[in-house]
């Protein structure tokens, strides 16, 4: 819920604080410390808010998943790049089943700012695949297609992959 500099300026206090404590003698509250700023270097990385869409993406609870994305007002100013590129993917994701153009629009935009696991990018062009087919733009699919299945190393969307085609050959 800080804003990224925030988080990284509380790291470094909380460190402050962890050496003052290991020069006064109390080890247990300088390990106590260290563990804390940490925490918000993690969360640094790794935004809290996002983590808790992710949860309630998995328990498919479309509505919470995307009330806990809205509460990020500004993704630009509090988000780091890769976790922008995993907003516009949540985004995508929910968005894809009621609005096809702005689901476009988020995936690209994803790819664009980069997700950290293969099988999120894979997973993401293929959802553009799967728009650009339902659009009539068999070529532009069929790249992402494969560029989808070199992706996908431990043949997770294998399935998708394989009916995706199907459906291409008859348009």
């Amino acid at each position: 819920m800080f804003h990224k500099n925030i988080k990284l300026v509380l790291a470094f206090l909380v460190f402050g604080v962890a050496i003052w404590q290991f020069t006064e003698g109390n080890i247990g509250n300088g390990i106590m410390y260290i563990f804390l700023s940490a925490m918000f270097i993690f969360l640094y990385y790794k935004n809290e808010i996002i983590l808790l869409a992710f949860l309630r993406l998995r328990k498919q609870d479309f509505p919470g998943a995307k009330k806990w994305l809205d509460k990020i007002k500004n993704p630009k100013a509090s988000l780091v790049r890769k976790q922008q590129g995993y907003y516009n993917y949540l985004n995508g994701l929910m968005v894809s089943q009621t609005n096809m153009n702005e689901a476009e629009k988020y995936f690209k935009k994803a790819i664009q700012l980069g997700l950290s696991m293969n099988a999120d990018l894979a997973m993401a062009k293929l959802n553009l695949a799967g728009i650009a087919m339902t659009k009539r733009r068999k070529r532009e699919a069929q790249t992402l297609l494969t560029e989808a299945k070199k992706l996908d190393k431990h043949n997770m969307l294998g399935e998708q992959i394989k009916m995706m085609k199907q459906q291409m050959k008859k348009i």
